[in-house]
């Protein structure tokens, strides 16, 4: 399986981007798909998952209220609308896939991993 980011981009504090992975089936028959993100010098971190059973999802306390996952299986993606956009949200932001056993968040749970998709916040 791999996983392909797009979306990320250049945009003003206040501003929204979105972004897509493709694709969104994995192997597993329950599984988590999330989105991390890594800035220089610091830990990967955990932004949101969505389950593929009953599509409940998880965020992280930095993001709640301005950034939502879906997924669309039609479309076979994921995306992670993210608005009011802060300077600290600046980062690679990567899609991953992994087994639903814990905590959504935990990147040690996903083994498969896009390349990224930086977003940049001025």
């Amino acid at each position: 399986v791999q996983l392909v980011e797009s979306g990320g981009g250049s945009v003003q504090a206040g501003g929204s981007l979105r972004l897509s992975c493709t694709p969104s089936r994995y192997t597993y028959s329950t599984y988590y798909l999330g989105w991390f993100r890594q800035s220089p010098g610091k830990e990967r971190e955990g932004v949101a998952a969505i389950h593929s059973g009953g599509r409940r999802t998880t965020y992280a306390d930095s993001v709640k209220g301005r950034f939502t996952i879906s997924q669309d299986d039609a479309q076979n993606t994921i995306y992670l609308q993210m608005n009011s956009l802060k300077s600290e949200d600046t980062a690679m932001y990567y899609c991953a896939a992994g087994r639903a056993d814990g905590w959504p968040l935990a990147a040690s749970l996903y083994n498969t991993w896009g390349q990224g998709t930086q977003v940049t916040v001025s």
